[in-house]
């Protein structure tokens, strides 16, 4: 083995300056490939997180997945009903006390219970349709990344605020108020109380940061005309890839409609599952590419020596020995590119991680993201190998069937 591998490095050191070529494409395609991995699985982890951060991993509602059974069903043998009015339930989730208790007990994580309300925010001449969330703030920040995101006051001044709330800077902007102002808030009920601005919040989310309104939970009951009424309630994970078998557990225990993150965002997740197959359909189609380099150049070596392959094959050398020389000469020029490209690979995803970007609007994100993950140099370095190795074989298996009386001859 140690004669065939002198032999793979004598021809490759013969033609450097090809060999070269050779493996600074494979360089560049692993150092690229790596690269474009980095930054593209960076931009997703950086989204997901936000998704994340943005929103609850589990929200448990009062509603039910499939439609409750209606009373005139019970009394008659129906195919279909038409014209039914809905009756509103106000009282949302039923034993409230009982059901958090419950989830307490097994769920790994923070809870919160509130009531979603939706109401109108009015301040001098102008109005803004608001959804208002009725929250205790002491639970509320265990679950939310709310505190981190306040530009104004802090989230803790809803306590002992009295009629209190929370909005999101956008929203204030568009009614024209600013902190400690006075804006009056309606409900559908037609309950309406006037609420201080005590903080405001910029969560970089559009639809939040434009509607949303914190309140105490008992303002909320208020405005809603709901005593001691919860519709909502909220779980933060240690572990926010349980949050589907949360989910499942407590909609299977409560029988109400349980939604994990997972399932909130499921479109936008095919998405990148989608993205992801493109992505390594891309890199793979580059180290292809960069294979034909290595190709070319093992097919020039595999010409040119074929008289000393003759001689070599007279003197006892078997067909697996030739095919083993020139697949390694190809393994040879794919591993050194590989190596390099690694090492590209890595010298480009620090660089890109020190890009730094500046915005009009606020916003946290103020370089590229890029991921570090060996999975990416495994893939592009393994593929490297592998069709370098390939790209050797086909000549190799074309020069060891060559009968070396006829090479020897100079016949064709």
């Amino acid at each position: 083995m140690r004669l065939l591998l002198e032999i793979a490095l004598t021809h490759v050191r013969g033609r450097a300056r090809q060999t070269i070529v050779s493996v600074a494409g494979v360089t560049l395609g692993v150092g690229f490939a790596i690269a474009m991995a980095a930054l593209m699985q960076g931009s997703q982890d950086e989204f997901v997180t936000t998704l994340i951060d943005a929103m609850p991993h589990v929200q448990i509602t009062d509603e039910t997945r499939t439609p409750r059974t209606q009373p005139a069903e019970r009394a008659y043998a129906a195919v279909e009903i038409h014209g039914l009015r809905p009756r509103d339930d106000p009282r949302g989730i039923l034993n409230p006390v009982e059901a958090l208790a419950g989830l307490r007990s097994w769920v790994p994580g923070a809870i919160s219970a509130g009531l979603n309300v939706s109401g109108v925010a009015r301040y001098g001449g102008t109005d803004r349709g608001v959804s208002i969330l009725g929250i205790e703030p002491e639970d509320e920040l265990r679950v939310s990344k709310i505190a981190q995101d306040m530009t104004s006051g802090k989230f803790s001044d809803l306590v002992g605020g009295g009629f209190a709330a929370v909005i999101g800077d956008s929203l204030a902007e568009r009614l024209g108020a600013g902190l400690n102002d006075s804006i009056r808030i309606s409900a559908s009920t037609g309950v309406a109380r006037n609420f201080k601005i005590v903080g405001l919040f910029h969560t970089g989310v559009v639809a939040t940061d434009e509607t949303m309104v914190y309140v105490r939970l008992k303002s909320a009951q208020v405005l809603a005309a709901r005593q001691n009424a919860v519709n909502d309630i909220r779980i933060r994970l240690g572990d926010p890839d349980a949050a589907s078998a949360v989910a499942a557990r407590a909609e299977e225990l409560l029988a109400l409609k349980s939604v994990s993150w997972q399932e909130a965002n499921e479109s936008i997740l095919e998405a990148f599952a989608v993205r992801n197959i493109i992505m390594y359909t891309v890199v793979a189609a580059i180290l292809v590419v960069a294979g034909f380099g290595i190709f070319n150049i093992v097919s020039i070596i595999t010409h040119e020596k074929a008289r000393d392959i003759a001689i070599l094959k007279s003197i006892g050398f078997r067909d697996r020995d030739m095919r083993l020389v020139f697949m390694a000469e190809g393994a040879l020029m794919g591993g050194l590119g590989g190596a390099l490209g690694a090492g590209l690979g890595a010298a480009l995803t620090a660089y890109m991680g020190t890009i730094e970007f500046e915005f009009r609007e606020a916003t946290e994100v103020t370089h590229l993201p890029v991921t570090w993950n060996w999975i990416h140099y495994a893939i592009a370095v393994g593929l490297a190998l592998a069709t370098a190795a390939l790209a050797g074989y086909l000549p190799a298996r074309r020069a060891a069937q060559g009968n070396p009386v006829d090479i020897i001859r100079g016949a064709t």
